[in-house]
């Protein structure tokens, strides 16, 4: 069983996003208030909180939403999601579309932290069915 660590939001692509208690989660459009939410197939990221744990164990020093991170969640084998695989969290429903990304530029992300982890860990998701999420609430795949 998974757990939602933090929901985080930004106003604007490319920069840390902060973290907030909860988030209307839309359907077919992601998180009301993010950059990131629009008609389209990433409208939602997610990390797992163990790769960001062993970030800071190398020196990493980051917080969450310094990747432009969405959703950090605990207790779900993040690695092993694949394309169309579905999470259930509450009403919420999230299907997978993309793993990693490809980085055009150093984002500001990489420029304060060094690096970024998002083209390799990053998992992006659309919302199927929306509702409101928070943190440390129970996440599952679907």
């Amino acid at each position: 069983m998974g757990k939602i660590e933090a929901i985080c939001i930004s106003e604007k692509k490319g920069t840390v996003k902060r973290p907030v208690e909860e988030a209307l989660l839309v359907e077919e459009f992601g998180i009301r208030g993010d950059a990131h939410a629009g008609k389209w197939h990433r409208q939602i990221s997610i990390l797992g909180y163990e790769k960001i744990k062993e970030f800071n164990e190398q020196g990493g020093k980051v917080e969450d939403g310094d990747f432009g991170e969405n959703l950090i969640v605990s207790g779900i084998d993040v690695d092993g999601l694949a394309v169309g695989d579905r999470l259930l969290a509450g009403e919420v429903i999230l299907e997978v579309t993309q793993r990693g990304k490809e980085c055009h530029s150093h984002c500001e992300i990489y420029k304060r932290v060094g690096k970024c982890i998002m083209p390799t860990e990053g998992i992006f998701l659309r919302v199927v069915r929306g509702g409101t999420l928070r943190a440390n609430d129970e996440i599952i795949r679907a």
